[in-house]
């Protein structure tokens, strides 16, 4: 977030905003012209990475770095595994869900999703994964995801952390 300009700061810009002149030929751009620039920048380009990741965040939470921490070191126990290759993505899904209801009701507390990162490092089941995950009606089981330590696959799988189950 930007913070706004103090008196100071703003009459310095002006000082050094007064000594820049355009290059020859080009004319002083107007404030419309920027904004239709990067209005259509951002209909073009695809979105980035870390716009994904930050959308993905906004949809469902990381697991806690101290709870992914144990996963990893195998001190939490992965309580299964499940692997999508080969799968489409209508398969693909419904087994992950099917997969994600048995682990709840068995009581584990966190999984393991291979999902492949296919052929050029931008599979299809690794992207639609966490969007499958962050779905509305599995919100009372998955608690967080994160991508899986090297050991576990590395970018081509995903650690999902379990809510516990409520007791009766």
């Amino acid at each position: 977030m930007k913070r706004p300009l103090k008196p100071e700061e703003r009459h310095i810009w002006g000082m050094v905003s007064s000594t820049v002149h355009p290059l020859p030929g080009r004319g002083t751009p107007t404030a419309s012209q920027e904004a239709a620039k990067h209005e259509t920048a951002a209909r073009i380009a695809p979105p980035k990475p870390s716009e994904l990741k930050a959308r993905l965040r906004e949809q469902l939470d990381a697991i806690e770095p101290n709870r992914r921490h144990r996963i990893a070191r195998e001190r939490e126990d992965i309580g299964a595994r499940l692997d999508l290759h080969g799968m489409d993505q209508v398969r693909a899904r419904a087994v992950l869900e099917g997969f994600l209801a048995n682990a709840f009701h068995e009581g584990w507390r966190a999984v393991l999703v291979i999902t492949g990162k296919g052929v050029q490092g931008d599979g299809i089941l690794k992207r639609r994964a966490p969007e499958w995950l962050a779905a509305p009606h599995l919100a009372h089981i998955v608690a967080g995801i994160s991508d899986a330590a090297r050991h576990h696959g590395g970018e081509g799988a995903l650690y999902v952390a379990l809510k516990r189950k409520a007791r009766s």
